[in-house]
């Protein structure tokens, strides 16, 4: 049997390298040798990751009996979501349009064309609560293929042409009304005793609170309370404080290393689901310090570089939830083991502070760490962090899936250029400078943006749109954050390709190019997940690069793609943050503020006010620059340090009083 994972670029795939199942990546040839055989085939996508990916395996596909039958009367894909999107995405429309709901891992059953006629997530190795087992499932599809199999490939055709359905996206227009209405609809799903939207399991929302920060900042320009003393937070902004307040102090936050889980399990943000992704952490990270709760943000951005950072610069894409196939045993503690690391009275005070109990709040009498109060001791406090990390270390780790996806590092760059600038953290922009070489220098080839490298060698999966809009944001952040003129440049290139290969009829993009593999159909996602769809990351990149140019070209795009999403916004604002989020800056212009002056501290204080408006476009430069269109004519005024506060090029007086700017 021949090893064809043995030189994947996906570390989820070299997991399975060894399976007794012969596997093939995704590609023509799987579907010619299906076709030559005679046989269906076996789709199953999950993510290195993935917990009950993991499981799946060992209870499947490292069992030879499975692997044997498999084998024998069918052709089995293997594939990465996070490598292949694209083929995720059709698949799992189809997964949730036949059964109701999806998930990883994904498994589906297809003809010789693609088309899927069986649909599921996880199957157990036994039947379990109503459930047939994975061999039950084998052998009635494989038996339906060869006794049915006018029927089945009629089923199969008639999905496939469903999925096929496409058209013009009905558009509409992302008004004041929509915006303030988004409020309230998200208002009605809020949590009011433990924050965040809905209930278990609870994901971050970061690009619902960065909309609500936005939004609060229009609404609350001039607001002040009925003593007129101090601004009361908008609706908005109260729903983003406690958020955040309670994500970090909760579980779902690493209370001694940094960086975010996935998920929270429960409602309470006490138990995560233990794998750390990128894509949030990232988000995350330029929330957080936007918000000024700085130390969350240092500990998540020093997360970043010490656990997800490669050597070539860029950042790998997760840690695993699991480490000696036990989930969260690398997080959770249980007081005997903090009296063990720490001693008997300091153990003690720090079970007290952490809320580690004896009975635990997680598995098998451990918890996870919470803060959910400051102690009085704060010195204690990082003293005893700093013992139980170093204690944490001597652990089995979790494994990291190193794999470089260029859409993630280009969020990774943008929350370090905003960490980096806020926090007045040069070495967060350096950071964030590094990725974006690795990018330049291994992902774009011949002028196209590819999605994934590992160990400084790229893939050969193109990139989709989300990591076109990304890139190009993250292109962008870089520019405002060192005044780099040669990430203005590289951005633009990004967003003129994607304008040329990915747009569609309706003024949006689809989420592959027009020259990109054809697959049953072209897919197309508008809402957010986990991170920006690429619609909405697209939108933002388009946004900015108008701001700083004037371009009616990218600015007609942007709004145009805008409306795509406006239904989405309308009817489902927690699906639809980031959109939100860029319309909220486009209704306020965006804000095109440009500091100019020699360096020193009256520059930094303007750059600091500037740097503090949200979702505002901001250069801070040396006098004499002309060399990106915003600059023209911005000098300063009787040689201090002025900054410019324009709006569609069009600049009001400029200010040197910090005080004045904000």
């Amino acid at each position: 049997m021949a090893n064809r994972l043995a030189s994947a670029t996906s570390p989820y795939l070299l997991q399975h390298a060894s399976n007794p199942v012969d596997w093939w990546e995704w590609g023509p040839e799987v579907f010619a040798e299906a076709k030559r055989r005679d046989t269906p085939i076996l789709l199953s996508v999950g993510y290195s990751a993935c917990h009950w990916c993991h499981v799946m395996a060992h209870e499947s596909f490292e069992d030879d009996a499975t692997a044997t039958y498999m084998n024998q009367h069918f052709v089995n894909i293997k594939v990465d979501r996070e490598e292949r999107p694209d083929v995720d995405a059709v698949y799992m429309n189809a997964t949730q349009a036949m059964t109701g709901h999806g998930g990883w891992p994904m498994t589906c059953v297809l003809d010789h064309d693609g088309n899927p006629f069986f649909a599921g997530t996880y199957f157990p190795d036994t039947p379990r609560h109503g459930s047939a087992s994975f061999m039950q499932i084998l052998e009635a599809l494989a038996d339906a293929w060869v006794t049915r199999a006018d029927e089945v490939r009629r089923a199969a055709s008639e999905i496939g042409a469903h999925l096929q359905v496409q058209g013009d996206l009905e558009t509409g227009l992302v008004t004041v009304e929509v915006l303030d209405s988004a409020v309230r609809a998200l208002a009605t799903e809020f949590d009011g005793q433990n924050a965040g939207f809905g209930g278990a399991p609870k994901f971050p929302p970061g690009m619902v609170l960065e909309f609500l920060l936005r939004h609060d900042r229009r609404v609350s320009t001039g607001a002040t309370t009925k003593e007129g003393s101090t601004t009361e937070p908008s609706l908005a902004r109260r729903m983003v404080d406690a958020t955040c307040v309670a994500m970090a102090r909760g579980g779902l936050y690493d209370q001694i290393g940094g960086g975010f889980a996935r998920y929270s399990v429960d409602a309470g943000w006490v138990v995560p689901h233990f794998e750390k992704m990128l894509y949030d952490n990232a988000q995350l990270l330029g929330l957080y310090a936007r918000c000024g709760l700085n130390r969350v943000a240092e500990e998540t951005a020093d997360f970043l570089l010490r656990e997800l950072g490669t050597p070539q610069g860029g950042f790998a894409s997760a840690l695993d939830a699991d480490s000696e196939g036990v989930e969260g045993k690398f997080y959770a503690w249980t007081p005997a083991q903090l009296v063990e690391a720490l001693g008997e009275e300091d153990g003690a005070w720090a079970a007290a502070t952490f809320e580690v109990t004896d009975a635990g709040t997680f598995e098998h009498g451990s918890s996870t760490l919470q803060l959910l109060h400051d102690p009085d001791d704060l010195a204690r406090l990082e003293d005893v962090k700093r013992r139980l990390f170093e204690a944490r270390a001597a652990r089995v780790r979790p494994a990291r899936d190193d794999k470089v996806v260029a859409a993630w590092n280009g969020l990774a760059i943008s929350g370090l250029c905003a960490a980096g600038t806020l926090l007045r953290r040069p070495e967060y922009v350096d950071a964030a400078v590094r990725a974006g070489r690795l990018l330049v220098d291994v992902h774009l080839v011949e002028g196209r943006l590819l999605r994934v490298s590992r160990d400084g060698v790229v893939g050969r999966h193109d990139g989709v749109l989300e990591d076109y809009g990304c890139v190009a944001a993250g292109f962008l952040d870089l520019l405002q954050a060192t005044g780099d003129a040669v990430w203005f440049e590289r951005a633009g290139a990004l967003l003129d390709d994607a304008l040329a290969r990915f747009r569609a009829d309706d003024g949006g993009f689809h989420d592959t190019a027009s020259d990109a593999e054809a697959l049953i159909t072209r897919p197309r996602e508008l809402s957010d997940n986990a991170s920006p769809s690429g619609q909405s990351a697209m939108t933002h990149a388009l946004a900015t690069y108008a701001a700083l140019t004037g371009s009616g070209r990218h600015r007609d795009a942007a709004e145009q793609t805008l409306g795509v999403l406006a239904h989405l916004a309308e009817r489902a604002p927690r699906f639809a943050g980031w959109a939100l989020a860029v319309a909220e800056s486009m209704l306020e212009g965006p804000e095109e503020i440009v500091v100019v002056g020699r360096p020193g501290v009256e520059r930094d204080r303007l750059e600091l006010a500037a740097r503090r408006r949200h979702g505002a476009v901001v250069l801070v430069v040396e006098p004499g620059r002309d060399d990106i269109p915003l600059l023209v004519g911005r000098d300063e005024v009787d040689d201090a340090p002025a900054a410019y506060v324009c709006r569609n090029m069009v600049c009001e007086r400029p200010v040197t009083d910090p005080a004045a700017l904000a």
